[in-house]
């Protein structure tokens, strides 16, 4: 089991209880070599547990089996791969299970399914063994207050962990303190959504925590309340979830008492030297070179690094040409909203023929944004063709953008933090795709301190970023939808505009050319005629519909939290076939238009996908967990 102890937060000093506590990977299993509860039951004891639990919050423990980049927090497989953010990268073969994620072939035998679930009920068994555990303290060690405390903590955790259960498969068992191997009544069937349960978890957790906290990345009452805040919204409670995210917005403040501001750097939010600043509302604490043998970093993205540079490998998730291109903006410094039907040449299957047909496109994404793919990866900087350099050079495209892009999607000779100027599609380890992964990766000049080697294999691919579950933008735009349900829509162009003002305001925040391409630890040039690419950005000055004013709150929501392992869940929130406000079918759309669009350049894993609506809106109920809860559960609709 990994080191956790180290990882997060040292609650008593007997921490190493969190390596000798025996976590059961199933229900229907008497854990073997465990604990026994009695052994457990003073303050050192609790503490290990809930030690134990907090540190479930990435998404992987060695005892599980299977591998982290299957099962991660960040979610880049679930909410990215599939999702139009991203591709799978590295080369066609590598990691070949992961093609069906993105290509919406999945079906319930996939082992990366397995492993989420695997996880997730890891995680709410061990905030579950901190609860059953509080009753057995009797020998004064836990005040009465502090057993509350915890208890407020362990249902914070097992909240996140059933909200991750319900994204991913709504139709999820819930399971609480009461369900045991002892009990007997270990076998949990999936009826339907579990929102209330989970609201009741959130809610009972604000009752119970304070809003500080001596530790970061503990649980506080404003972290709770935002989850449950975000629970609602999923669950499509707009007017409950309102106050509570105004009561955030305007009262939240971290573990140690600062109030949320977003009017920092964009890129503090992704840099392991500025984490849990006073935009992060809960996040996941990651650390590097800490004795863990490189379990304790960011795990679940070990492989999501350019290839050949300061990281050995791997290549993978690899930002897709219409997240690229989203961030084009108009005449205006706005995003270009509305569709437009558009003349398609995609490729099929075969990765030989095309076919041509008419979809209905997003305004951006009707041609792509100018990239490398092609262009010879001797850096020569000429396209091949055959092989032969034809004498052309590499011309970065002019295009006006957003500059959150370049913070989000590694482009060929932009500044890729101080790297140097980033190789695109000569730092892609399959030779696919021009865009590379940024937000995830270290700065060089931390290098020492932020990344070690990922599991002990992978150079510096250990990174101390945290990942973010809530950030104060989230708050802003989770309330704009609320205002537009509302029909309130000044308001919500307000929330929208103050996320997007950070960018507006600050172009100290946009990435600016370095002073000398040859010594990129140098430093920055400063102001506007030093910018790496041509930036545009403004406030929208008014949301003329209700219509008009969702799509601007969906779209800045695809360029805030680009690559972060949201925008799959986020459509499917979207989508009236669970509730949501933008129509039938409207995640099947999106995601088959985006299908359509970037396989107009070959693409093995991609082309010929089409996403089912009314199917790969939810992942399959692993075919594992069939047998083991006994007939119990219920398969999703289409699998």
């Amino acid at each position: 089991m990994k080191n956790s102890y180290s990882k997060f937060i040292a609650l008593g000093s007997l921490v190493f209880l969190t390596a000798t506590y025996s976590c059961k990977k199933l229900l229907d299993k008497q854990p073997s070599g465990a604990l026994l509860p009695t052994v457990l039951a003073n303050k050192a004891g609790v503490d290990g547990l809930l030690i134990g639990a907090y540190s479930m919050l990435d998404g992987y423990t060695q005892q599980n089996g299977g591998t982290s980049w299957e099962s991660g927090i960040d979610n880049w497989t679930y909410g990215g791969l599939a999702s139009d953010d991203a591709f799978k990268g590295s080369n066609t073969t590598d990691q070949g299970p992961a093609a069906p994620l993105e290509n919406h072939s999945v079906d319930q035998s996939a082992d990366y399914v397995n492993q989420k679930w695997v996880a997730v009920y890891n995680g709410i068994q061990r905030a579950n063994d901190v609860i059953r555990e509080i009753p057995l303290v009797t020998d004064g060690s836990v005040s009465t207050a502090y057993a509350a405390e915890v208890i407020g903590e362990a249902r914070f955790l097992r909240g996140i962990y059933h909200l991750e259960a319900a994204k991913m498969w709504r139709n999820a068992p819930y399971v609480d303190e009461t369900i045991t191997y002892t009990a007997g009544n270990y076998q949990v069937g999936n009826p339907g959504p579990i929102w209330d349960k989970i609201e009741a978890d959130f809610t009972a957790a604000m009752a119970a925590l304070p809003k500080t906290q001596p530790q970061v990345g503990r649980a506080t009452y404003y972290a709770a309340e935002a989850l449950l805040a975000k629970t609602l919204i999923t669950d499509h409670k707009y007017s409950t979830a309102l106050p509570m995210l105004t009561d955030l917005i305007d009262n939240g403040t971290t573990a140690n008492g600062t109030h949320y501001n977003i009017n920092g750097a964009y890129e503090d939010n992704y840099n392991a030297s500025t984490k849990n600043g006073p935009e992060s509302v809960f996040a996941v604490q990651m650390t590097a070179n800490d004795g863990s043998n490189g379990y304790n970093g960011n795990e679940g993205e070990v492989l999501n690094f350019p290839a050949g540079t300061y990281t050995g490998c791997c290549g993978f998730y690899q930002p897709s040409y219409t997240l690229a291109n989203a961030f084009k903006v108009d005449a205006a410094g706005l995003p270009m909203l509305g569709t437009t039907p558009t003349s398609v040449a995609s490729y099929n299957a075969d990765q030989t023929t095309k076919t041509t047909s008419t979809v209905t496109l997003p305004n951006y994404n009707i041609t792509n944004l100018g990239h490398d793919h092609g262009y010879s990866l001797s850096k020569t900087g000429k396209y091949t063709l055959g092989g032969v350099d034809t004498g052309t050079p590499f011309v970065a495209p002019t295009d006006a953008l957003d500059p959150r892009i370049d913070w989000t999607v590694g482009r060929r000779d932009i500044p890729y933090l101080d790297w140097g100027l980033c190789g695109g599609e000569a730092w892609s380890r399959g030779d696919l795709n021009p865009y590379n992964p940024i937000k995830n990766v270290f700065w060089h000049a931390a290098q020492a301190a932020t990344a070690g080697n990922g599991q002990g294999w992978a150079q510096n691919q250990d990174v101390a970023n945290n990942y973010n579950i809530v950030r104060l933008a989230d708050l802003y735009l989770w309330r704009a939808e609320c205002y537009i349900d509302a029909n309130n829509l000044p308001a919500a162009l307000a929330d929208v505009n103050k996320v997007r003002g950070r960018m507006v305001d600050h172009h100290e925040y946009w990435v600016h050319k370095y002073l000398d391409n040859s010594n990129p630890g140098g430093g920055f040039a400063a102001g506007d005629t030093n910018l790496a690419a041509n930036y545009k950005i403004a406030r929208y000055v008014s949301f003329p519909s209700k219509a008009y004013a969702l799509a601007a709150v969906i779209m800045e929501e695809q360029l805030e939290f680009g690559m972060e392992g949201h925008r799959f869940f986020d459509l499917q929130r979207q989508d009236a076939l669970y509730g949501g406000p933008a129509g039938a079918s409207y995640m099947a759309n999106v995601l088959n238009a985006h299908t359509k669009a970037d396989t107009r350049i070959n693409n093995p894993v991609l082309n010929g996908a089409v996403f089912t609506a009314g199917k790969n809106e939810l992942w399959p109920i692993p075919l594992q967990q069939f047998d083991i809860e006994a007939g119990k559960l219920k398969q999703n609709p289409g699998y």
